[in-house]
């Protein structure tokens, strides 16, 4: 069943904040970062158990994924938060 992928106000900033961060250096990098990114998201909205737990919290339903250097942190319960 697919679900729905639902950015937080603070990811999206973060986001934001990286995507800027990257185009002191390249614009190109970081819209191909940024992409990545949110394609890597997208995918959450089928198979939203496929990270693993975040280390320090323990919790199953808080899981990560690794972008790069990144971590792209959400719930993998009724809706995933981004």
């Amino acid at each position: 069943m697919a679900r729905k992928v639902i950015w937080s106000y603070e990811a999206t900033d973060d986001l934001d904040a990286l995507t800027e961060y990257i185009g002191k250096d390249s614009s190109f990098y970081a819209a191909a970062f940024t992409q990545q990114i949110l394609d890597t998201s997208r995918s959450l909205s089928e198979f939203s158990e496929r990270g693993r737990v975040v280390p320090e919290l323990g919790d199953p339903n808080i899981r990560e994924l690794l972008i790069r250097a990144y971590r792209l942190i959400y719930s993998s319960n009724n809706s995933v938060l981004v």
